[in-house]
């Protein structure tokens, strides 16, 4: 029996406008559908997808999820073992001298905004949930500095609570793969759940993300070096379709993985 194929693209490549999506003919179960095949593509060009923050606690991911607002993970896990070193409990932000905290944080950006979320964050833990990170939504989004799309984050890789964690890069995505028209990160989530099914939610997401990082960029998008291209009803409007040109733009470690699921040879 002969090796299935690499390549997760229709060898004709697509045409610039021509998916249903782009002139409004597709319909509400053909969205469904795509998106769901979609996801299930994203799956085999990142199946090592994952919360790129590093934690071992909910608390940990809790404060890092903060702390990620307005700079990269990257910069986030630079400082977080010396947080998660010096403040290992809610009690001890609670309790925490700013000035510390702030010289910890400092190059994470808006340092003494995220202080005090901090130190607010340790305090209604230890006063309304005896220290401990709640693992619903609804108490989650509670807590100083915790909105919808913290909350998720930690539902999902913390507690395994399905949820949709729409960033940036998810959104951007979402609106370009026209699964949603919406630029509100509540209904984009509302239009997402509608598509995928709950128990992918988490991993939807994750996958959504790595794929904004590494080949669907905000600026010029891989379209002719994507897997995804013959699903994606903006193939070709922001980037370009020309394989090779599309294949240079792609620089992450695992861009000849990519790259051969696309089917474009270098």
């Amino acid at each position: 029996m002969s090796a299935p194929p690499t390549t997760l693209t229709n060898p004709s490549r697509p045409r610039v406008g021509a998916h249903p999506a782009a002139s409004g003919r597709e319909t509400d179960l053909g969205r469904k559908r795509r998106a769901r095949r979609i996801n299930r593509t994203l799956a085999v060009g990142y199946p090592e997808a994952r919360c790129d923050l590093e934690f071992s606690s909910p608390l940990e991911l809790l404060v890092a999820t903060v702390l990620s607002a307005q700079t990269t993970d990257v910069r986030v896990n630079q400082v977080t073992p010396a947080l998660f070193a010096a403040y290992p409990t809610a009690i001890d932000y609670a309790n925490a001298e700013p000035e510390r905290i702030e010289e910890i944080i400092r190059p994470t950006g808006f340092f003494r905004a995220k202080t005090r979320s901090l130190m607010g964050l340790g305090q209604a833990l230890v006063d309304n949930h005896d220290g401990e990170v709640p693992d619903t939504l609804e108490e989650l989004v509670k807590l100083p500095g915790v909105g919808r799309k913290t909350a998720n984050v930690v539902l999902g890789d913390a507690f395994g609570v399905p949820g949709i964690t729409v960033d940036t890069h998810l959104g951007r995505l979402a609106r370009r793969m026209m699964m949603t028209a919406n630029e509100d990160p509540v209904k984009v989530e509302g239009d997402l759940a509608e598509l995928i099914e709950r128990r992918e939610w988490t991993m939807f997401s994750h996958r959504m993300i790595w794929h904004g990082r590494r080949v669907c960029h905000s600026r010029k998008p891989a379209c002719g070096a994507c897997f995804l291209a013959a699903d994606c009803p903006s193939f070709g409007a922001a980037g370009p379709t020309e394989p090779d040109a599309a294949a240079r733009l792609i620089t992450s470690e695992d861009r000849d993985h990519l790259l051969d699921l696309a089917g474009v040879g270098e």
